[in-house]
């Protein structure tokens, strides 16, 4: 009997083990995939903006710094890009 009782705590305990390293591996992945995501966003928002600033004049540049601004920010990180732009003489 008492080996049974072992060999079920052996068993929840293998269980949580492989709950937790799979809590360990997913997160890595959740943010990879999120700054991949805003990113994406980031850039629509630049190239939406460039349509539009084409016609006035006034473009920013698409490099990776101004996408992860704009995708981590949204829509204030594009105004601070057109600031930026501004301030710099871009």
């Amino acid at each position: 009997m008492q080996d049974l009782v072992q060999l079920i705590f052996a068993v929840f305990f293998l269980v949580f083990l492989v709950y937790l390293v799979g809590r360990i591996l997913v997160k890595p992945f959740k943010l990879v995939f999120k700054i991949l995501f805003n990113s994406i966003f980031g850039l629509l928002l630049l190239w939406g903006y460039n349509f539009i600033g084409n016609y006035l004049g006034i473009i920013i540049p698409i490099n990776l710094l101004t996408v992860l601004i704009a995708g981590f920010l949204g829509i204030p990180g594009l105004i601070l890009l057109i600031i930026l732009n501004f301030i710099l003489g871009g």
